[in-house]
């Protein structure tokens, strides 16, 4: 019979254990939270005024399944010797330890046993046993942040909803981090409909230095001596005018006046937190965060490989930047022996968290071992796991090379010889790829033209002009929140963590408060509707610094 018993959230982490840790181990999952606050038909907060001050209670219920599940665990813990709380290793995780730690306390089935808090980044062997022989007590400053935000979210949704239902329509929410996503939304759509577009026109030069390469393009940045910004030309007229006379006066040539380069160092992005691998997750593969997190978590809790479970990345809700000496260690190795000593850098790059409150503490979300290249393991995993895991590792990866050295060009160009009138051609080359051999990172709306290949140019040297264009412009506002762009807006306000981004995202949706159409969130009658009583009735609960 096992002696000791080890408590995790999923099935599949529990036959994890038991494999891991032996027969002296029996592993039980509690299949995430098992108790929560009194819903329908009882208040789940009392309150009471103790020497002045409000105090909160909160009333617990177990559901059916939290029932069944705690009925086998207090079993279990009644003939082991050591009960291990093994839940994730965030403030949820805490709140789910500390849950079960009290119902068994409350039944009585603990007696004098020693119960251990243990926590681990990664399902591997290593940082499993690691953490069983480190042990801690519960977390009592991540419990009571826990109930503090358990319990402000039942005030609010408990005296916001039922307003909801009376002026708008039954069976709506409100919450203290899904409302300011929802005026997030709705106040983007708002400066969409009040903007108002404004003409321009640019003046561009189709030219031809010669060569199967020689085609590029080049701009008007000088007009008669003046720069030319964005709304120095505003009409048809004007701009065809100009056009008309620099045709004319360039006489199917363009003069190459100053050629100026400048190298530049472009940084590796850091490895991943939620909310990054979220955005890239998006951008590059098309998922939903809630998809990226429900396969983040598979290649977490672990995949069987040639007969072995294995977790292949570190734990996946994070808002950390570090990685683990022991891990750099890996990568600068791997590095050296597929890309060479010259990309990788003198000493490990390290990088700081921009997310307001990060826990820095926590690792980075990484492969648990990069010796398992995504080549490796591709036959074993399914095609949406493969894909995630290949962008977790190249991250990784590409995080500890060396920086990509770019050439930066830019090109000036005279319609005649001595002319105020000036063209003007940018583009890049990369000199040393570093990094961006493994990864780069997209952008949610790309149209940097610096990336354009010019040909090789000198001073002066005489082009052809195949032709001058005159294009309408107009200015656009700003789009509306792709599922990258709003997790990156929330993460930068501070509204939610990294375990809540996927569910706001997802409940807009769910609620009928936004459609996701083209992969951006357009918020509906109803999103309107409700953000619109809010903020002019209850203003305090859907600010952001407040949710924050």
């Amino acid at each position: 019979m096992s002696n000791n018993l080890i408590i995790v959230e999923s099935p599949a982490k529990a036959r994890t254990m038991e494999k891991y840790l032996g027969p002296d181990f029996e592993a039980l999952a509690s299949y995430g939270h098992v108790r929560d606050l009194i819903g329908s038909g009882g208040r789940g907060v009392v309150e009471k005024v103790v020497d002045g001050k409000t105090i909160f209670t909160p009333v617990w219920e177990l559901d059916e399944r939290g029932q069944k599940q705690m009925t086998a665990i207090a079993r279990a813990v009644k003939s082991a010797d050591n009960v291990y709380l093994a839940t994730d290793p965030d403030r949820e995780g805490e709140a789910i330890s500390w849950h079960i730690h009290e119902i068994l306390r409350e039944q009585g089935v603990l007696e004098a046993k020693p119960v251990y808090r243990v926590v681990f980044y990664e399902v591997t062997r290593r940082a499993i046993q690691e953490a069983i022989d480190a042990p801690r007590a519960l977390s009592l400053e991540l419990v009571e942040a826990y109930l503090a935000r358990r319990i402000l979210d039942y005030l609010l949704g408990f005296n916001l909803s039922p307003e909801l239902w009376k002026k708008i329509k039954r069976g709506l929410s409100a919450g203290r981090v899904q409302s300011p996503a929802l005026r997030l939304l709705c106040d983007r759509e708002r400066e969409i409909v009040q903007f108002v577009p404004r003409e321009y026109w640019t003046i561009e030069s189709d030219l031809n230095a010669g060569g199967a390469d020689g085609c590029f393009q080049a701009r008007l940045s000088l007009l008669e001596g003046n720069k030319v910004e964005q709304f120095s030309i505003t009409s048809t007229d004007q701009a065809q005018a100009i056009r008309q006379r620099l045709e004319q006066a360039a006489g199917g040539h363009l003069l190459v006046r100053s050629i100026e380069e400048k190298p530049r160092k472009r940084n590796p992005a850091p490895p991943f937190t939620t909310s990054t691998l979220q955005q890239e997750a998006s951008r590059k593969l098309g998922f939903g965060a809630r998809k990226t997190m429900q396969v983040a978590q598979q290649l977490y809790e672990g995949i069987d490989i040639e007969g072995s479970r294995v977790g292949l990345i570190t734990y996946m809700r994070t808002d950390s930047v570090n990685v683990a000496g022991e891990a750099l260690n890996e990568l600068r190795e791997l590095i050296t022996e597929r890309f060479g000593k010259a990309n990788l850098p003198q000493t490990p790059n390290r990088y700081k968290s921009k997310a307001r409150n990060a826990q820095e503490a926590h690792e980075a979300v990484r492969p648990t071992s990069v010796r398992r290249t995504p080549e490796s393991v591709k036959q074993t995993l399914t095609t949406d796991q493969s894909r995630l895991y290949d962008l977790v590792w190249k991250r990784a990866v590409a995080s500890q090379m060396i920086p990509a050295t770019l050439r930066l060009v830019a090109v000036e160009l005279l319609v005649e010889e001595d002319s105020a009138d000036v063209f003007r051609a940018t583009g890049s080359t990369v000199v040393d790829p570093g990094y961006m051999q493994v990864y780069q990172e997209d952008a949610d709306d790309a149209g940097d033209d610096k990336g354009r290949l010019l040909p090789p140019l000198k001073r002066g040297q005489v082009v052809d002009l195949e032709t001058i264009r005159a294009e309408q412009h107009f200015t656009e506002p700003k789009p509306r929140y792709t599922e990258a762009s709003l997790v990156r807006e929330l993460e930068t306000r501070g509204i939610g963590r990294p375990s809540t981004y996927a569910s706001i995202l997802s409940t807009l949706v769910d609620r009928e408060y936004a459609l996701l159409e083209r992969r951006r969130f357009e918020p509906t009658a109803l999103g309107y509707a409700v953000n619109g009583f809010l903020t002019t009735s209850y203003e305090p609960f859907v600010d952001f610094e407040f949710t924050a």
